[in-house]
């Protein structure tokens, strides 16, 4: 019985060597930078922000002159994706433009990234780590809605 085990392991194996010869090779990674690094890219004027926070979380406080298109919806159900994610950025940006693109915490964002980058070309993407939270901790100016006592 061991002889046939030991066949059966190999036949196994060499069949799945044979197929990762025909697997396409993996999507480009999406480049990550911290938010000093994202910052000084913003302001060099070389690069715009989008945010894909929620249109509630963006109300709440964002960077300035950033762009929101939400990723995902958060609804009665659960998180939703965003079906005209795409569409809806590439109605603001061309494939060419330098995007660095944030959420509340990275995760998001880097979920954009790869679908910008695959499913539209988008070339120069670039997932803010640690997203908009890190981003204020590291006390990076953000505008946020009037209070009550500013109006």
């Amino acid at each position: 019985m061991r002889p046939a085990i030991a066949l059966t392991i190999c036949a196994l194996s060499a069949l799945l060597v044979a197929a990762r010869g025909s697997e396409k090779p993996p999507a480009a990674a999406v480049a990550a930078v911290g938010v000093a690094a994202a910052g000084d890219l913003l302001r060099s004027g070389g690069h715009r922000y989008l945010d894909v926070r929620t249109e509630k979380e963006f109300r709440n406080g964002h960077v300035a002159d950033s762009l929101n298109v939400p990723y995902h919806f958060f609804t009665s159900q659960g998180k939703e994706k965003n079906p005209k994610f795409i569409e809806q950025v590439a109605a603001h940006f061309d494939k060419q433009d330098n995007i660095v693109v944030g959420c509340k915490s990275g995760v998001r964002s880097e979920l954009a990234c790869f679908d910008l980058m695959a499913a539209q070309g988008f070339e120069n993407v670039k997932n803010i780590e640690g997203g908009y939270d890190a981003w204020v901790e590291n006390g990076f100016a953000v505008k946020k809605p009037q209070t009550q006592d500013e109006l």
